[in-house]
């Protein structure tokens, strides 16, 4: 582990705020009691000792144990895998070294983009599944590409966008606000994507943890509600909290949470974006591309090249 390395993060991190809003969550950087400190600096403790140095910081071990619920040895097995998982990944260097050069073609089969900021100063994220065409896709990519992508994207989230709205904000900005639209879906595209759709939520849920603040399927097809109920005794209280299923009426509730000036048109907010600059799917706007909020990290990179 390089010292420049150690010496980058911590410049990194210290040129954004480390503590949310008040009246965030507890167990979130600046809403603790006193045994949720005892288990970050429990936790922090024995990870120093077994020889880890990067990503030690409060937020990022608080939310490994907010994901297990404060417990320690359980949060330690967590990190200890997503360490491993990242190393045998190579994602500590993925960001210089992939290069998706098909993501405008991409795009076209199954947008996916993130676009300005909710109320809360999240960066809203947007993913068209009903518009999912695989079989086009596969013809211009590959699933473990798609993978890579989207562990680019993750990076991409933590290190550039996130730091940048929390500059914006004024307070740590530690998540996200989802919008998953479902419009035209079907039950043989659905299947289709299930395999690339279960990685995906297995790589967020166990390398990314309590990264999702909202989480709004819009468009949800007939008879989707009452399936989502049978499945909420399942499902932690906390991320079920987190979720809102729409059918097509979903323009006041969004607006709730997105200014309209941010939601785009097609949504119902005023937000556009001319093809010129990539039109949604492409153009990427936010705190992160704003000179005033961008930090020592620099501009969020693309992953291609327009």
């Amino acid at each position: 582990m390089s010292e420049e390395a150690i010496k980058k993060e911590k410049e990194i991190l210290d040129s954004f705020p480390s503590v949310c809003e008040p009246g965030s969550p507890s167990g979130t950087p600046g809403n603790l009691n006193d045994s949720q400190k005892k288990a970050l600096a429990q936790l922090k403790e024995q990870l120093q000792k077994d020889g880890y140095k990067l990503r030690l910081d409060d937020a990022t071990l608080l939310r490994f144990l907010r994901a297990r619920k404060f417990n320690v040895a359980m949060a330690k097995e967590m990190y200890v895998a997503c360490e491993k998982w990242r190393k045998s990944a190579g994602v500590d260097t993925i960001l210089e070294d992939f290069h998706y050069e098909e993501k405008p073609l991409v795009a076209k089969y199954y947008p996916q983009y993130y676009h300005k900021i909710d109320k809360d100063g999240r960066p809203v994220y947007f993913e068209e599944l009903g518009t999912v065409n695989l079989n086009e896709m596969y013809k211009i990519t590959t699933h473990e590409r798609m993978i890579k992508n989207l562990v680019w994207e993750y990076e991409s989230f933590v290190k550039y966008r996130l730091p940048a709205c929390s500059r914006s904000r004024g307070y740590l900005i530690e998540t996200s606000c989802t919008i998953m639209d479902l419009k035209g879906i079907s039950i043989s595209s659905a299947y289709h994507v299930l395999s690339y759709v279960k990685e995906a939520s297995h790589i967020g849920q166990n390398y990314y943890p309590e990264r999702m603040g909202k989480f709004y399927l819009i468009n949800a097809p007939f008879g989707f509600s009452t399936a989502f109920r049978l499945f909420k005794p399942f499902l932690d209280p906390v991320t079920v909290s987190k979720i809102f299923i729409l059918g097509s009426s979903y323009k006041k509730e969004l607006l709730k949470q997105i200014p309209a000036e941010n939601l785009p048109v097609k949504y119902g907010g005023k937000s556009e974006v001319s093809s010129s600059k990539g039109g949604l799917a492409l153009s990427d706007i936010g705190p992160w591309r704003d000179p005033k909020f961008i930090g020592p990290e620099g501009e969020a990179p693309k992953s291609f090249v327009m």
